[in-house]
């Protein structure tokens, strides 16, 4: 397979059913999404412009904007009259951006005519998750109190995609405050595969955008599944970085010891370039990781010959779809037949893990909305309203029993990971119905496990 000078396949791969899998909540992990086609009609293409360009690779269409052989003016004017034709159904974005984006793709445009190609984003419409600040642009977190809000700066995710030439189409929906539940005030995204299944949690506009063809990849963010769960929902692929890899600065916090910044895209490999491009340090942001991020997408081009796979099989496998189960012992024997090592490991006890979780998450999620809970409740949803009053009431010896249990548990899963766990496990999607709106039901000691799930 022939690479140009970025390392980029000059032929793209077919797009694979395999799905990102996990869920936080112990013993209740997300599965793959079954798909059979898109219910949304196709756009009309541009003049000029393949049919089928939305659901371009995001590498393909790196090698055709280098090449010149495509314009960034027409693909974005693609995808916004695609948006314009498909998403008052689907409504994954919140906010389009359709003067801004075309302004950028014009002066992307003028940059690779003048041989100022800037890497494999330049030029390559994305979206963004409506947690994210973006200078002079409604940034709301799916939360009626910050309908006009609207940042002085970008985040520094934002700011490193638009440095490296990405076209911002728009802001992606979420569940409100990235918790969830919906604010009954907003839309709520369909999965565009089915619209009676589960679009994912709150970076569930991210993922019915990346899956439907509405831009070519998009940032979300994961407190407790949301980028894996959508991932997994909508048939994209998904990526939760290491705790510090990527910038939170200006980022709408929900937890602040929980929350991560990650890509999303349709393949592995568009994914890896997202990431390349969001991670490192940033002094901006405290808890940002003080060593360099290793290239993702170079590190996808090596072998995996002698590389250690762990799989706990009663853990990962049991209890889920037998079509799952019998794709990932699929992807297991494709990865040891090119000389991967797969090693039979035990997954400690992970059966209180939302009992750390959700105290831990309230109580930061309560701080994090000081300023407007409860001055201003009657504006926030049932469900992140009661999350938020619940939070207020986490003790110190409750909130000192989690953080204990969280350290004891990380020291567990470090000492696996020591033995290389690569394992995780799935069940099927449930039905999209008024349940899953609220957020569903779980069970917490500290009275939040009758009313909340997890994000």
């Amino acid at each position: 397979m022939k690479k140009n000078k970025n390392g980029l396949s000059s032929t793209g791969e077919r797009l694979s059913r395999r799905e990102a899998l996990a869920l936080l909540r112990a013993g209740a992990i997300v599965t793959l999404a079954k798909s059979s086609h898109l219910a949304a009609s196709e756009s009309a293409p541009s003049k000029g412009v393949p049919r089928d360009l939305h659901f371009l690779s995001l590498q393909e269409l790196a090698l055709q904007l280098q090449s010149r052989a495509l314009s960034p003016v027409d693909v974005t004017r693609h995808l916004l009259d695609r948006i314009a034709q498909i998403d008052g159904y689907l409504k994954s974005y919140a906010t389009l951006m359709p003067e801004q984006a075309l302004a950028d793709a014009r002066t992307a445009e003028r940059d690779i005519r003048a041989g100022k190609y800037r890497g494999p984003l330049h030029g390559v419409p994305i979206g963004i998750k409506d947690l994210c600040y973006t200078k002079g642009i409604r940034t709301m977190g799916g939360t009626a109190v910050r309908k006009d809000f609207a940042p002085s700066f970008d985040a520094t995710v934002v700011s490193k995609l638009r440095d490296a030439g990405a076209i911002v189409l728009g802001k992606l929906n979420l569940s409100e405050g990235a918790a969830a539940g919906y604010n009954p005030t907003f839309d709520v995204p369909l999965n565009p595969w089915n619209p009676d299944r589960w679009p994912g949690m709150s970076s569930s506009g991210s993922g019915v955008a990346v899956a439907a063809g509405l831009c070519f990849a998009a940032i979300g963010t994961d407190t407790g599944g949301s980028i894996r769960n959508p991932s997994s929902a909508n048939g994209v692929v998904g990526l939760k970085p290491t705790y510090g890899r990527v910038s939170r600065y200006g980022v709408l916090e929900m937890a602040g010891s929980l929350d991560h910044v990650g890509p999303m895209a349709r393949r592995v490999g568009d994914a890896a370039l997202m990431f390349d491009v969001i991670a490192g340090r940033d002094t901006k942001d405290p808890t940002s990781l003080p060593d360099p991020a290793q290239g993702a997408f170079q590190q996808l081009q090596g072998s995996v010959r002698d590389m250690r796979i762990g799989i706990d099989r009663d853990y990962a496998l049991k209890g889920i779809d037998p079509g799952q189960a019998a794709a990932i012992e699929l992807a297991l024997r494709v990865l040891r037949d090119r000389g991967a090592q797969i090693v039979p490991v035990k997954m400690p006890d992970v059966s209180h893990v939302a009992d750390i979780w959700l105290p831990i998450c309230a109580h930061e999620m309560a701080k994090a909305h000081a300023a407007t809970f409860p001055a201003r409740s009657g504006e926030y949803g049932p469900y992140l309203r009661e999350f938020l009053e619940d939070g207020r009431q986490v003790t110190a010896d409750q909130l000192e029993t989690a953080h204990w249990a969280r350290k004891a548990l990380t020291k567990d899963l470090d000492a696996l990971l020591d033995s290389v766990l690569a394992g995780r496990s799935s069940v099927q999607h449930p039905v999209y119905g008024a349940a899953a709106r609220r957020g569903g039901a779980v069970q917490d000691r500290v009275r939040l496990r009758d009313r909340h799930g997890v994000a």
